[in-house]
């Protein structure tokens, strides 16, 4: 057994302290409504403005945006709520609906603070529960986009536990909020492997697909249709002051939808922001 003196246990003391990150300081929850989790070194960032459209401008989303609100009013009241996956097609609005019903939830006057989680950031998870949960007098929906794991991803794991499980649990005041392509958060293909190649297959298939399980509200996006895409583009045009006929809009929204090989909400915007930039509109 080797013997240190105090003066090379306090230098072992201090590079310790060194490597280890300091305890995240919780900031002033007051100074905004939405914020950004980052480590090295653990922190919580305001912002000020957050980048999202009108509820009202989604369109062909509806059953899911009203699911989506009432489970979040709920949560905002004190009331019991579900952790919801927002899974489908890309680019039909899974997270500009998250952040749009934030909005509307604010505007009726329910207090709720949104939080938002990088998929590479969930081995901290534990440390930003821990956070949250002392900051009591307030609500936070904690919302992590594109979420899904490769094959040798075992990030799924933290969230598992985080999401149904272990001696704490999720605290009182933390909703969470995901969204992504896939139904189940994994790769078909991984989920086909695992049942192919395990010594008891439907083990090792749950243990796959039982993340997904853990999120009691599962809205599905679907690909629009073409009126539903006119809709939208339409109702951009009104909300922005940019004005085109029917017949304009309908010929050159089709022809852009045909060069992308795509229709959705998505392709839409981008429709827009190119049309705006010829009529001489700005967004802001």
């Amino acid at each position: 057994m080797m013997d240190f003196t105090v003066e090379e246990l306090d230098r072992i003391a201090a590079a310790l302290e060194r490597i280890a990150p300091a305890p995240a300081a919780a900031p002033d929850f007051t100074s905004a409504e939405a914020f950004v989790w980052h480590t090295s070194p653990d922190s919580l960032h305001p912002v000020e403005r957050v980048n999202r459209v009108d509820l009202s401008l989604l369109i062909g989303i509806e059953r899911a945006r009203d699911t989506l609100l009432e489970n979040t009013q709920q949560f905002a009241r004190g009331l019991p709520a579900n952790n919801a996956l927002l899974w489908g097609a890309r680019g039909m609005g899974k997270s500009s609906l998250v952040k749009a019903i934030h909005a509307e939830v604010l505007a009726r006057g329910l207090p709720l603070k949104i939080v938002e989680l990088q998929r590479e950031d969930l081995p901290s998870l534990t440390r930003l529960l821990a956070l949250l949960r002392t900051a009591t007098q307030c609500r936070f929906l904690l919302f992590c986009d594109d979420l899904s794991f490769s094959h040798d991803d075992q990030h799924y794991k933290s969230l598992k536990a985080v999401l149904d499980g272990g001696i704490e649990g999720r605290p009182e005041n933390v909703l969470f909020y995901a969204t992504s392509n896939r139904r189940h958060l994994m790769p078909r293909d991984m989920i086909e492997n695992e049942r192919s190649s395990a010594i008891n297959p439907s083990e090792a298939v749950e243990e796959k697909v039982s993340l997904s399980d853990r999120f009691g509200l599962w809205l599905g996006f679907h690909p629009c249709t073409q009126d539903q895409y006119l809709a939208m583009i339409r109702g951009y045009c009104d909300a922005h002051g940019v004005s085109i006929d029917d017949a304009s809009l309908r010929a050159e929204a089709i022809e852009w939808q045909a060069t992308r090989g795509a229709r959705s909400g998505r392709v839409a915007w981008q429709f827009f922001v190119d049309l705006a930039g010829r009529k001489g509109v700005s967004l802001t």
